[in-house]
């Protein structure tokens, strides 16, 4: 069985340093515990954790845990939600912001839809600080065929950010968000300056795409089975870990 208790399972299975879980079991304990359990805080938290990042069966969790597989489901729904990102809701007047889509394969398809990855999916919007690179918002999570335009808007993360500035890609054209200059129709060619703002703004850009990448070394996020609001509260709960390991 592994447990908390040792500090050679917890860099495997959740991809944080001692310290840095150590860190989130303080915020956790501040925030209150809730009900008594058969497992520790510690144990339970390791858990939730180590489903995310490896994506095993509850069956396998269970069994590396020492409990029940209803044990081990019931821990998931009840911690999740408290690992949820605490999403900031005021920004310095010089703060900028960048917002980008991703998709995450979602198995309950009361929530996706068939996108353009060919998989059932969640859209979800993942708002970062430029400067940080930390998470500060995720939209809550539409399916996977609808566009980035609209998923801005109905997700929330719009209404999250307010009037800070953001940057994104052509594909928000219309929302009012910075993006890149495009051609006209009668344009040969860019003028220099506007070619020169572009490569700016994808070097800028292209932190959300990194801080994608550190967030589906979470594997749940490739291939999603969490039920309803699980995907939601999974996505919140990595962005809080990858803030967590850019704190260090």
């Amino acid at each position: 069985m592994i447990t908390a208790s040792e500090p050679r399972w917890i860099s495997p299975f959740t991809g944080l340093s001692p310290q840095q879980f150590g860190t989130l079991i303080t915020a956790l304990r501040k925030e209150g515990r809730g009900r008594p359990w058969g497992l520790p805080l510690e144990d339970r938290v390791l858990l939730v954790l180590a489903y995310w990042r490896t994506n095993m069966t509850l069956r396998q969790l269970a069994l590396l845990f020492g409990i029940s597989k209803s044990a081990a489901d019931r821990i998931i729904s009840h911690l999740g939600p408290s690992l949820a990102l605490r999403q900031r809701r005021r920004f310095r007047k010089d703060a900028v912001l960048i917002v980008d889509g991703t998709l995450v394969p979602t198995r309950d398809h009361s929530i996706a839809e068939r996108s353009k990855n060919y998989r059932y999916s969640t859209n979800h919007q993942v708002v970062i600080d430029a400067d940080t690179r930390r998470v500060v918002a995720v939209g809550r999570p539409l399916p996977g065929n609808r566009n980035d335009c609209k998923a801005w808007e109905l997700s929330g993360a719009k209404a999250a950010v307010g009037r800070t500035t953001v940057i994104t890609d052509g594909g928000y054209r219309g929302t009012g968000l910075v993006i890149p200059h495009r051609r006209e129709h009668d344009q040969a060619e860019l003028a220099t300056w506007k070619e020169e703002h572009n490569a700016s703004h994808r070097k800028v850009r292209a932190r959300v795409e990194h801080a994608f990448a550190r967030m589906k070394t979470w594997k749940i996020l490739r291939d999603c089975r969490l039920k309803d609001e699980g995907v939601h509260h999974a996505m919140l709960g990595i962005a809080r870990l990858h803030n967590l390991t850019l704190a260090g």
